[in-house]
């Protein structure tokens, strides 16, 4: 499962839940990026230009999904380094075991709860600074989210109320249950899309 959207969206704890419900393991993108710059096989630094870091870790991810989906295994890939046009660096095969997810936050949902969502942005991660998240920032970087994930025909989910995405919701049924999983999250006040 590819797990995208902007900043702040919610993809780390989402990924959470999946593997709390369906017991399946997560890949954080923004892990992989730390890995590569600390480790100095770039030069790229943690505020370099989305698309420079997306051409970095893309082809690594992508080669990774597909010796996942190879050995039969599942995992969940949680990022905003994932292309809007993932599929077509896939065969129609791979594309059959792949089910992507875009997280979004509407307007009215940034607007009415920017508070809250900075409130959240540490429930599983510590961000070092965050200072540069602003209301104009996740405004823009969800409206292109939005456009991109229409244009491409992406599925996505546009949080528009009340922000409780269930990992079943989000799966969709792609990962089966574990035979004694613990109880769902609640549901969540969201529309579907893509």
């Amino acid at each position: 499962m590819l797990l995208a959207g902007a900043s702040h969206t919610g993809k780390t704890v989402l990924a959470q839940r999946i593997l709390e419900r369906y017991h399946v393991p997560s890949l954080s993108v923004d892990h992989l990026k730390m890995g590569l710059i600390r480790s100095g096989h770039t030069g790229l630094t943690p505020t370099s230009e989305d698309e420079a870091i997306t051409a970095l870790v893309w082809p690594i991810l992508r080669e990774m999904i597909k010796t996942v989906i190879e050995n039969r295994q599942q995992l969940v890939v949680e990022g905003c380094y994932i292309p809007f046009d993932w599929a077509a660096d896939f065969s129609e095969a791979y594309r059959r075991e792949i089910r992507y997810l875009c997280l979004i936050l509407s307007d009215g949902y940034i607007r009415g709860h920017f508070r809250e969502i900075m409130a959240h942005a540490n429930d599983l991660e510590r961000r070092l600074d965050d200072s540069g998240c602003t209301r104009e920032g996740l405004l823009r970087d969800n409206a292109r989210a939005l456009d991109l994930c229409r244009e491409h025909g992406c599925r996505y989910l546009l949080v528009e109320e009340a922000y409780r995405v269930t990992a079943e919701e989000a799966v969709g049924g792609c990962f089966p249950l574990p035979p004694a999983g613990p109880a769902a999250a609640p549901g969540f006040s969201a529309s579907w899309g893509g």
